[in-house]
């Protein structure tokens, strides 16, 4: 409870942590961005790093200038993270796969790699590009696509479109909306305002997956 009360409050100042970041490691500020957004897109063990909310803190903080960071060197580089994390994360959905859906596992059961070979087959890249959006989803999304054998050429497409998309728009929005003065005096509710529009998809997503699911084993 601790740990989510800390990332809570993370997420609502995220502001004033980047702040503290670019001083302290100014141009360095690139690399430590670069591999939040490539850990929360490339393992699927940390859904729960602030990928939205960072997004459109950093490009509003670029847009007050004096940090010394360029807002299209990052967006190039957090658009290079964001797919190299999918096309990693893909991998290890890839390699684990087969090994975690057996028979005799109650919890993660054959049919449901089965399941999820299919459903990739026909939705898999709507899906990939839809996920980019919701927080946990889009950790999710590119693991489960490389345990349902999703086709390598198919991802990438749909891994380059959706990382552009994600990046460009909140890295965008916040570049452009950061700096109005109701949105700087708010940031902490806009940070909050963020947060409920990206989680409440995702849990309504994953409410409606499963009850999908639960009708299916009728």
């Amino acid at each position: 409870m601790e740990f989510i009360t800390e990332l809570f409050n993370f997420i609502l100042n995220i502001d004033k942590y980047l702040v503290k970041i670019v001083s302290d490691y100014r141009t360095w500020t690139y690399l430590i961005i670069f591999l939040v957004i490539f850990a929360e897109t490339g393992f699927v063990v940390v859904p729960f790093l602030p990928g939205d909310s960072l997004l459109f803190a950093v490009g509003a903080l670029i847009a007050k200038g004096d940090t010394g960071l360029d807002i299209y060197i990052m967006g190039l580089l957090l658009i290079a993270g964001a797919i190299l994390g999918n096309t990693v994360n893909y991998f290890l959905g890839n390699y684990f796969g087969p090994k975690v859906f057996k028979p005799e596992n109650r919890i993660l059961k054959v049919d449901y790699y089965n399941r999820t070979q299919d459903y990739f087959d026909k939705k898999g890249g709507n899906m990939l590009i839809i996920s980019r959006f919701m927080p946990i989803f889009r950790t999710v999304a590119p693991f489960v696509a490389g345990v349902g054998k999703m086709n390598f050429a198919q991802f990438t497409y749909y891994n380059v479109v959706g990382g552009v998309l994600w990046i460009v728009s909140f890295l965008g929005i916040g570049f452009v909306f950061g700096n109005i003065p109701f949105i700087k005096e708010h940031f902490t509710y806009v940070m909050l305002v963020i947060m409920i529009l990206t989680i409440f998809p995702a849990m309504f997503a994953a409410i409606k997956a499963r009850r999908t699911m639960s009708q299916e084993d009728i």
